[in-house]
């Protein structure tokens, strides 16, 4: 029976669809379409093994042949794991992703709440509309007036009541209290992916503007160059979905930004297991801040720590961490080198959504960029609800709370 297993998990190996997962792998039946779990150390959930007791069946055989290439001496070289594409989810999203769009940004913003109206003068414009127009004309990168239209066709289709004035984007985008409501939809925008993700990554990046800096040109004599805003993110290295963001000036460090990000994530239900980020992060503060949350922080060390290594009580997990990394670089390196996600995350937004802000003053210019990000969030749950099979259904919160149901087909 052993012989006939093997022979069963070569074929597996070779025709079958073998996915590589965080814990294990999903191995597709021979003789459907179904997935088996297989997890590191070699157990399966198929039936072989839960009922009759089998400590290795076929589906772990293909995991060992799909690892392993015998060669004709009898040695074993090892496979390099590719992850193929999904095609058929992913032309699925892409061809519906301007519909489903519009569809999930009405749904996700009927979790604000509307102010009261003033007893005289006219009435005041939905804000629940106004947000849905600013991040529509984000996402098509035409002008306010060139959106106008956009505005018109949701109306038509009933996801908004009125079709406001080409100026009620620049408006909004222009008032400061506006970003504090922008950061908060993109962290529920996140939250129907919280059971999907355990694993993140943090990094910043610039995002030129159409203004140009006189400090080079006076001083050094050289041309011009943009100014830039400063986009940091905590995002998810499975999907790539931004948990929480801040948009600060360009010239801002990075360190100062980690604990906040890593506590939005944890107050808004992500379970955070371990987290990467380069060099610039690592810090006494930032190491205890993601062990407080339960998380495991993969930060490099520079060179020379060793001759500045701190001590005290507060500094004890990161000498222990600087031990750890130390001892166990190959290992390290493994997870550590899942924070190239947060660069796939970024290269995501500039090529879809631009890397240009087009308004003209900080306020908007962070507002807009926080539009980029939530554009980004809505697309990035389009695709995970034809790969993932999803429904991410958003329930209007009370009082600052936060609610998202998520149901599985």
């Amino acid at each position: 029976m052993k012989d006939l297993r093997e022979e069963r998990g070569k074929v597996i190996a070779k025709t079958r669809r073998i996915k590589k997962l965080d814990d294990g792998f999903a191995v597709q039946s021979q003789n459907s379409k179904r997935f088996y779990f297989v997890d590191n150390e070699g157990t399966c959930n198929c039936p072989d093994c839960q009922i009759n007791g089998t400590k290795i069946c076929k589906h772990s055989y293909a995991i060992k042949y799909y690892l392993q290439v015998e060669k004709a001496d009898g040695t074993t070289e090892k496979v390099r794991l590719t992850y193929p594409q999904a095609w058929h989810a992913y032309n699925q999203a892409q061809t519906s992703e301007i519909k489903q769009f519009e569809t999930l940004l009405s749904n996700l913003l009927e979790s604000i709440e509307e102010p009261e109206q003033q007893g005289a003068g006219r009435p005041r414009l939905s804000l629940r509309e106004q947000v849905f127009c600013s991040v529509k004309k984000v996402y098509s990168q035409m002008s306010s007036r060139r959106a106008k239209g956009l505005f018109d066709e949701a109306k038509e289709k009933a996801l908004i009541a009125k079709s406001p004035y080409f100026n009620c984007v620049s408006a909004l985008l222009n008032k400061e209290e506006t970003t504090a409501l922008l950061e908060k939809l993109v962290e529920l925008s996140a939250s129907p992916l919280q059971s999907v993700e355990t694993s993140f990554a943090v990094d910043s990046s610039g995002f030129r503007t159409t203004r140009f800096t006189e400090y080079c040109k006076d001083k050094h004599r050289t041309g011009r160059k943009h100014e830039y805003l400063k986009a940091h993110i905590l995002c998810g290295t499975k999907t790539n979905i931004i948990c929480s963001a801040k948009v600060t000036e360009g010239n801002s460090a990075d360190c100062p930004q980690l604990a906040s990000l890593v506590q939005k994530t944890n107050e808004n239900g992500f379970n955070i297991v371990e987290l990467s980020a380069d060099k610039a992060y690592n810090s006494i503060a930032n190491f205890n801040t993601i062990r407080e949350v339960g998380g495991f922080p993969y930060i490099p060390y520079k060179k020379g720590t060793a001759q500045t290594c701190r001590s005290g009580n507060r500094a004890k997990f990161w000498r222990r961490m600087y031990h750890y990394f130390q001892a166990n670089q190959e290992e390290f390196s493994e997870y550590y080198h899942k924070r190239s996600n947060v660069e796939t995350t970024f290269f995501m937004i500039k090529s879809k959504l631009g890397d240009c802000l087009k308004s003209k003053n900080f306020i908007a210019q962070k507002n807009e960029l926080l539009c980029k990000i939530l554009a980004h969030n809505i697309i990035v749950l389009i695709t995970e609800i034809y790969e993932l099979g999803i429904e991410a259904q958003f329930v209007p919160f009370k009082q600052k709370e936060v609610v998202s149901n998520l149901h599985v087909k």
